[in-house]
């Protein structure tokens, strides 16, 4: 339908208006309107001057808050059934009806039309159907002889002396009479200070630190407030401005660093789009404003409220700039990026735009700095405004200390776990480079920068771009790092090396080496010659299969005297250690060789002292001591043998039982059962950092276990008190053993002497009674200095029992309450058959 058709309808759909109104009011059982009645046509075209009238409501244009109004109006009526209808007629009204443009002034004129019949219906006046407005002489045309009243409908004319063109006038005037200045020259001096500089009448004053209007004009309160309102934007400006004049012009570079340059050329590049409107808007300034009683609803004209609606986006961003510049003004780096980034998160769309175009730009210097670290492992970080720093070290210790994580760089929008990972994956990078002197990792990082380059690069906003670069690259680089380990510098075989070596695994080499070096241990410590145990090695190792070991590992293996104190024995400062050198010295630092020096320590001493009950168990083995020699004795004196050496023998056992279960336990079910373990999560390690836990779990594992832990001290005190004991047992064993063999050996003289004398008696019959005197003395004192020494002897071993045995129950006593469950089962073990739990109870 065209306009001219719609003008066409219009008529006649008023008519049907009026129609409908009249029609409402009219009694019951009467007569229809006639169209043609002089009612009809009067009502009609009192309706046709008010749709004709100049007359605007002073209402705000706004279909959706007269129809708002409509509806409370019908709810406080209690019409709820109404109000819901007329919501939804409403619905249907705005959606449909898309060819009206002024739907709000149809809304008001039927709100105003159901108001004037509810005024006619309380006053009893049918006849008053539309609005009735104030009736005067000047706008009352009379008609026919109800002067200007037909059936009670009042008709208007025009205003034929321009009332409303007089009070636009008076408005006009009253304005120019309230402001010394005019609305131009302030939106110019507005636009000035926008752009920070003062105007002719907005001057910034440094003591309230914004822009206000001189004191000697005089402005209404209305234009004062909105020109205040404006000029906030120039103050926010000015603060911007002065923080890139200070970050770039005054400041060094190094103090305001790469992400500080991009920040601030970021915002000169938004400052570019604020000043292309302001060009714009002071072009504008140029047109004159018009005047009200111009009627001019539209034009290429700027007024202060235009300006405001101008103004309103920039101001949001530059509030925005303002606060992030005074946020950032003493970071750098990854902080201020990480502070820029908590501004994002914003629900509004415009500012979130806004905020993630700038921090591709402030972010761009850090991701290439991740880029580099992470392909080719080079930190160029002059400024210091990375998250990862570096510090130069030993080439022992680049794993460890030798790059880190800086938390008060690492911006927000980067998670721990991928700053770990990114850290991970350039320091493996590094330890290939200068630790394993290995370029292999090249090749997987020419991979990931063709991948990259696939994918468009990454920057701030592509954390899950970030990721799969960092994971890919991290996966590539941290197995070429693996392989090297284990390949070429066989990690596995050097960690067996030292576990056959300073852990005493290999059996056959602990055997002779302590056999060979007994000897030379049982001395001084100051008195040892090094030279000479180091020969001593070398001999065990080509008597044993040791010698059919890698010659590489074999020359890491050598002597080592710890430092030692006057009185000190060989046995007390003897150790081997274990030459782990780069790149493997990363696993075997100076700490864990320490450990591994503890442990040997700990195991020399429990071998030395089943040494010493193999020695022990050597001399008693033989069994030469028959009662038969010792038949001349008195019988005293024999029992007191027998009973010497059947207290050493059962003591043997009882000792042997323990130390036995002891090195059981240490050999299998903590060497071997921890061994096993760190050999499975060495196959499933995936870094570096999942191989040094293996082993320090390894390390841990046995430590806790073989009593050495922290919590495990008085146990471990105890037991190197029995060690002592046992020793000392195995002193007094030999002393034991010796003087009866000694005894054995004057017995044996003694009779051989007497019967020799026995054959010269029968030769000679002068035999001289002073000769019997002397072999009836010699058997005397030898039976009284045995039964001396073997007294002496029971009472030294029974002393020596007793307190084994207190110290045996003492230690076992602190095995249930062991936190280790491993320590728990070492209790099963040595009172399997619950003996010494009977004997302690």
């Amino acid at each position: 339908m065209d306009d001219e058709e719609e003008q066409q309808k219009l008529p006649d759909l008023v008519k049907a208006l009026v129609h409908h109104l009249l029609s409402q009011n009219l009694p019951p059982n009467s007569q229809p309107i006639n169209p043609n009645s002089p009612q009809f046509q009067n009502s009609l075209r009192y309706a046709h001057r008010i749709l004709s009238s100049h007359l605007t409501p002073s209402i705000t244009p706004d279909s959706a808050a007269v129809a708002d109004s409509i509806k409370r109006r019908l709810a406080t009526d209690g019409r709820s059934s109404e109000a819901l209808s007329f919501a939804d007629l409403y619905t249907k009204f705005s959606t449909k009806a898309t060819h009206i443009d002024n739907k709000w002034s149809l809304l008001h004129l039927f709100n105003i039309i159901s108001q004037d019949r509810k005024s006619a219906a309380k006053s009893n006046d049918p006849s008053v159907l539309l609005p009735n407005l104030t009736i005067s002489e000047n706008n009352v045309q009379p008609r026919g002889e109800n002067n200007g009243f037909n059936d009670g409908v009042v008709i208007l004319a025009r205003d034929p002396k321009n009332r409303r063109e007089i009070a636009f006038n008076e408005y006009v005037k009253l304005i120019k009479e309230e402001n010394d200045v005019t609305e131009e020259a302030m939106v110019t001096d507005v636009i000035y200070a926008c752009q920070g500089v003062d105007g002719k009448y907005v001057k910034f004053d440094e003591e309230s630190d914004g822009y206000v209007l001189l004191d000697s004009i005089r402005v209404s309160r209305a234009s004062s407030s909105m020109v205040f309102k404006l000029c906030e934007l120039g103050v926010l400006f000015k603060r911007v401005v002065g923080f890139i004049e200070m970050s770039l012009g005054r400041f060094p570079a190094e103090d305001v660093g790469t992400v500080g340059q991009a920040f601030c050329a970021a915002l000169q590049d938004e400052l570019s789009d604020y000043y292309k409107l302001l060009a714009v808007l002071e072009a504008q300034s140029s047109n004159p404003i018009p005047l009200l009683s111009e009627g001019v609803s539209s034009g290429n004209y700027l007024s202060l409220r235009r300006l405001a609606v101008w103004l309103a986006e920039p101001m949001v961003k530059m509030k925005l700039m303002a606060d992030l510049v005074e946020k950032c003004r003493v970071l750098r780096g990854g902080a201020m990026a990480g502070a820029i980034h908590l501004h994002a998160r914003h629900g509004d769309p415009m500012v979130h735009e806004f905020m993630k175009r700038l921090l591709r730009r402030v972010c761009s210097p850090l991701f290439e700095m991740v880029k580099r670290w992470v392909l080719e492992g080079e930190l160029e970080d002059i400024f210091v405004e990375f998250f990862i720093v570096g510090q130069p070290v030993k080439a022992e210790s680049l794993w460890r200390e030798g790059y880190r994580l800086y938390d008060a760089m690492l911006p927000s929008f980067i998670s721990a776990s991928l700053a770990q990972r990114i850290l991970r994956t350039g320091k493996s990078i590094n330890f290939l480079r200068v630790c394993c002197e290995d370029r292999g990792w090249a090749r997987a990082a020419t991979e990931d920068t063709g991948a990259m380059a696939r994918r468009g690069g990454f920057g701030y906003g592509e954390t899950d771009t970030l990721e799969s670069l960092v994971d890919e690259a991290s996966k590539r680089i941290d197995k070429h790092l693996l392989d090297v380990i284990y390949e070429r510098y066989k990690f596995k075989e050097h960690c067996l090396a030292i576990k056959r070596y300073l852990l005493l695994g290999q059996g056959d080499f602990v055997q002779y080496l302590m056999d060979i070096v007994g000897p030379e241990l049982s001395v001084p410590a100051n008195t040892i010659s090094s030279f000479k145990l180091a020969g001593l090695l070398e001999t065990a190792i080509r008597a044993s299969n040791a010698q059919y070991d890698d010659p590489d590992i074999l020359d890491r293996l050598r002597v080592k005297m710890m430092p030692h104190e006057s009185g000190d024995r060989g046995w007390d400062v003897f150790s081997l250690e274990y030459d782990a050198r780069v790149p493997l010295d990363t696993v075997f630092t100076e700490s864990v060789m320490a450990r591994y020096l503890r442990i040997f320590n700990f195991l020399w001493k429990l071998k030395r002292v089943e040494h010493a009950l193999i020695g022990a168990w050597k001399t008693m083995k033989p069994n030469c001591i028959t009662s038969n020699t010792f038949n001349r004795l008195q019988h005293a004196v024999k029992m007191q043998l027998v009973s010497a050496l059947r207290r050493c023998q059962v003591l043997w056992v009882e000792i042997n039982h323990f130390i036995s279960n002891l090195q059981y336990y240490i050999m299998f079910e903590v060497l071997e059962i921890s061994w096993s373990n760190f050999l499975s999560e060495m196959e499933v390690a995936k870094d570096l950092d999942d191989l040094l836990a293996a082993h320090e779990k390894y390390m841990n594992s046995i430590v806790e276990k073989s009593l050495l832990g922290e919590l495990s001290q008085s146990l471990y005190k105890s037991l190197i008190v029995i060690f002592d004991l046992i020793l000392r047992f195995r002193s007094h064993a030999d002393i034991l053993y010796e003087g009866i063999h000694e005894l054995q050996a004057r017995i044996t003289e003694s009779s051989l002497s007497s019967r020799d004398q026995k054959k010269t008696r029968k030769r000679s019959t002068d035999k001289s009674s002073e000769e019997e005197s002397w072999i009836a003395d010699g058997r005397k004192a030898i039976t009284k200095h045995a039964g001396v020494f073997l007294q002496k002897m029971e009472q030294d071993l029974d002393a020596i029992s007793k307190e084994y045995s207190s110290l045996q129950e003492d230690f076992i006593s602190q095995l249930p309450v062991q936190q280790h469950v491993d320590l728990k089962f070492l209790f099963f073990r040595l009172d399997f058959n619950e003996f010494y739990r009977r004997v302690v109870s």
